[in-house]
């Protein structure tokens, strides 16, 4: 797979991961409080404990936490920035077209 779409498929994993607002919060959380296991976050959301942890599993499947198993089977989920930088890089990479194409159109006009 090319570097263009593997980026892009990437990105798309983002983008629906992000699209759920629970799932924000579960990142927004983790982003303020550091790793943290499901039970921390179901403490601090409004969001049962089995309802974080299909978040989790799908914010770790598109690669945006890590799961660290540590002492008596608790797993602690952290952020993964990776991810989110290619999605970043995904929209720079649209507006720089986009921006292409408006000045394009702005020059055109003014003649």
């Amino acid at each position: 797979m090319p570097a263009t779409d593997q980026v892009e498929a990437v990105a798309e994993q983002v983008f629906v991961a992000l699209a759920d607002p629970r799932r924000r919060g579960v990142l927004a959380v983790l982003a303020a409080n550091g790793p943290s296991t499901a039970t921390d976050l179901a403490d601090r959301l409004p969001i049962t404990r089995q309802a974080i942890a299909k978040h989790l599993a799908l914010l770790a499947e598109a690669g945006l936490v890590t799961a660290e198993h540590g002492e008596r089977r608790r797993v602690r989920y952290g952020l993964r920035p990776a991810p989110m930088q290619l999605a970043q890089q995904f929209l720079a990479a649209l507006t720089r077209d986009w921006d292409h194409r408006l000045n394009a159109l702005r020059t055109h006009l003014e003649r």
